[in-house]
């Protein structure tokens, strides 16, 4: 049976059936396009012929009134606003007026478009007597309708700039939106950007003093974490305030190799270096040397490690000794090391644990309190024991306190964390590996070793290898590694790598690591010699032992193993 609509037509009863309406609206809809479609080509035409008037300004108010979305015809009418511009500055405003009236109609049809939200702020800093009080209170009713528009909170961010809003009265603002709805992310979001205007650490740009961090924020938000303890929105905030400032631009670590004339220079951070750069000068006794820059993996994109070869007179096997500095110029830091006779190399790097690469250093204060952050958490978490977020948060404040100590009850955490979170397992498992590296490099500087074991931890991914750059021996073996990461060539004295027991299909993509004489890659599953071919180019490669691996059973692939790599000891069974 048909559904019908009822309705009365001159006094008289019609039923209207499901096709008659379906039909009816097929009609109207071909007659909007056909005035879309017309519209659209007479305001390309008058843009082609330059007919930039009034005009222009009502034919694409039809089209933009419908579809705020089309950025060419916002384009087009700032052409227009542009031409106009020599009108008397009464008529400018209030046509600017008239724009602002069309924009906020245009924002009821889309409240998130991108081209209506900035064409509002164009106007606004072109028009001759801006209203900045009444933006505010637009954005005020924007986002009491939908207070995650993220748009309407960059634009927001605009006006109280120009408008000079104190950054306390948007502070409140902020508190007042999250007291409503604890899981307004972009409230604690903005309140992260206007803390440290409020309380600026001289010490950590970007971060808030701790004393307003100790006595206000991290005790400021349980309340959200106990009403809603599944919302991430407070957790994200409560990320934030764990953090700190990104390190200093500076030199991390110089290093000089007689043997191949090499010197490297690694940074916390990636740099982008020309090859014949002038931001980054080395000085062979306190001569300026002519280097060509590159990176470790030949891509030279920013990298947080760049070498060259050292021109042939910079180096005299009779001298007492050399010394090399490096000046960089962007991060207004330098570094030198003393290569002694007789000494094969030498470098110049800044401590680990010094300068607290992988945490913060805790005063009294700030450890008693995350202290006091770690058993509220434990408590929560005895509440809510599936609690991703709870449990994130807990490895996290104890990575924050102390790394070492709390070992091994953080890898019982992840374990816990990967049950509650099977979906992000993945996720868990590289972040796991990165904190046990960030370790076992603190362990490394501890012990003045130059032999890093990293076996046996489940490893899914490698990471912080520029910290490694001085180690000679590695063991990855009987961990989860599919793959060797092009990274592992800023290990430049690396001598023995052992990565048996592992998933690794191929070598290939790895570069050259140039004092590589011993490779152990027992139990992988590399099924092809052509899958190790990148290890011709490995200059002091000496020794391969690839028993267990499927290639093993391949006839014929000793000989092709010998032509492939003719310098090299290959052990297969």
């Amino acid at each position: 049976m048909l559904s019908s609509q009822v309705f009365y037509r001159h006094g008289r009863l019609k039923v209207k059936t499901t096709e008659e309406q379906a039909e009816a609206k097929r009609l109207e809809r071909e007659k909007k396009l056909r005035h879309y479609v017309t519209a659209t080509k007479a305001i390309f035409e008058k843009r082609k012929l330059g007919q930039l008037d009034k005009e222009a300004l009502e034919l694409t108010s039809q089209i933009l009134g419908a579809n705020p979305d089309f950025a060419t015809l916002w384009n087009f009418r700032r052409e227009v606003f542009l031409h106009l511009a020599e009108e008397t500055p009464d008529e400018m405003q209030a046509l600017f007026r008239a724009e602002l009236s069309f924009l906020e109609s245009c924002l009821r049809v889309n409240p998130k478009s991108y081209g209506t939200w900035h064409h509002r702020s164009w106007v606004m800093e072109h028009i001759p007597e801006p209203d900045w009080a009444r933006e505010l209170e637009l954005c005020n009713k924007f986002l009491e309708s939908d207070e995650r528009n993220f748009h309407c909170w960059d634009y927001r961010r605009l006006v109280v700039q120009r408008s000079q809003v104190p950054p306390q009265d948007e502070l409140a603002f902020s508190d007042n939106l999250i007291t409503r709805n604890f899981s307004n992310y972009s409230s604690w979001h903005y309140r992260s950007r206007l803390l440290p205007q409020l309380h600026p650490d001289p010490h950590q740009q970007g971060r808030i003093t701790e004393e307003v961090l100790l006595k206000e924020e991290l005790v400021g938000h349980w309340n959200a974490f106990f009403t809603d303890p599944n919302d991430q929105s407070a957790w994200f905030y409560h990320r934030w305030l764990l953090g700190r400032a990104d390190p200093e631009p500076t030199i991390r670590c110089l290093y000089v190799n007689r043997e191949d004339a090499s010197l490297v220079v690694a940074f916390p951070h990636p740099v982008a270096v020309a090859p014949a750069s002038h931001d980054l000068v080395v000085f062979g006794d306190e001569s300026p040397l002519v280097v060509r820059w590159r990176t470790p993996d030949g891509r030279n994109k920013p990298g947080l490690m760049w070498l060259c070869e050292l021109p042939s007179t910079a180096l005299n096997d009779h001298w007492p000794q050399h010394t090399f500095r490096v000046l960089w110029a962007e991060g207004q830091s330098q570094k030198e090391c003393v290569l002694f006779k007789g000494h094969k190399d030498c470098w110049s790097q800044d401590s680990v644990t010094e300068e607290q690469v992988f945490r913060c250093e805790l005063s009294v204060e700030k450890s008693t309190v995350l202290q006091s952050e770690l058993e509220s958490c434990k408590e929560l978490q005895a509440l809510e024991p599936e609690n991703k977020w709870c449990l994130l948060t807990i490895i996290l404040l104890m990575r924050a306190l102390d790394p070492l100590v709390y070992e091994r009850e953080t890898l019982s955490y992840f374990e816990t964390l990967k049950a509650a979170d099977p979906m992000r397992s993945a996720y868990l498992d590289d972040l796991r590996s990165k904190f046990l590296i960030e370790n076992s490099i603190l362990k490394m500087e501890y012990a003045e070793a130059r032999v890093v074991d990293l076996s046996q931890r489940g490893l899914t991914i490698l990471c912080h290898l520029e910290y490694l750059l001085l180690v000679t021996h590695l063991n990855l073996s009987d961990n989860l590694l599919c793959f060797l990461p092009p990274s592992l060539a800023m290990m430049r004295c690396l001598e023995v790598l052992e990565a048996d027991e592992n998933q690794i299909e191929t070598l290939e993509g790895l570069p050259p690591l140039p004092r590589l004489e011993e490779l152990s890659l027992c139990n992988n599953r590399i099924q092809r010699p052509s899958d190790l071919r990148t290890l011709a180019s490995f200059p002091k490669l000496a020794h391969l032992n690839l028993q267990g691996n499927p290639l093993c059973q391949l006839p014929g692939v000793q000989s092709e193993l010998a032509t492939l790599l003719p310098n090299v000891a290959t052990v297969l069974t």
